[in-house]
């Protein structure tokens, strides 16, 4: 879709959907009233969680955000929310500035507790707060765990599945054994 056409439908959605986000969260929203975002994106904020977002965000199509009763998520300056994203957290998130995610990305603050009485269905879980630096890009199709710490000027090779603190101007790679087996 052309970019003038695209900035032309996802503005006044990206309007709506942030006042009517204030209206309803008016002490733990803060956001741009002005920015690029689908409407077919989902931004969820539970009673006692707070969502910070600086100017120039952009969300796109399928793209969700879920913060969670009594957490906390600061998005910077110049961030992009690519098609079906999942930010979701339930401690803290912090992504900092000029930070895009390509598409499929999945950033994840928390694990369940399956040890915990009941197992999953106890609705149990451990977090670890995650912080993304400055200028990072992450490739398509990346998990990003609970715990991790990315620093500024990173790249996250496409499929990757991050857990853990890598340093400043890092190229995170996962790289996979593969086996090939033939019948004959």
């Amino acid at each position: 879709m052309n970019k003038l056409l695209r900035a032309a439908y996802c503005i006044p959605c990206g309007v709506l959907k942030m006042a009517w986000t204030r209206l309803f969260h008016i002490r733990r929203f803060r956001g741009p009233l002005i920015s690029l975002i689908s409407p077919y994106t989902e931004i969820t904020l539970e009673q006692g969680g707070e969502l910070l977002i600086s100017k120039g965000f952009k969300m796109r199509d399928g793209a969700k955000i879920r913060v969670r009763k009594g957490a906390k998520c600061l998005i910077g300056k110049n961030c992009s929310i690519n098609s079906n994203n999942m930010i979701a957290c339930r401690d803290y998130i912090r992504i900092g500035d000029n930070v895009q995610l390509s598409p499929n990305v999945q950033i994840y603050d928390h694990d369940h507790d399956y040890k915990a009485a009941g197992g999953i269905s106890a609705n149990k879980y451990k977090t670890s707060p995650i912080e993304i630096g400055n200028n990072v890009w992450v490739g398509a199709n990346t998990i990003i765990l609970r715990g991790s710490k990315v620093g500024n000027n990173c790249v996250i090779g496409s499929g990757s599945i991050i857990k853990g603190k890598y340093p400043d101007n890092s190229v995170i790679v996962q790289r996979r054994k593969t086996e090939i087996s033939l019948i004959e």
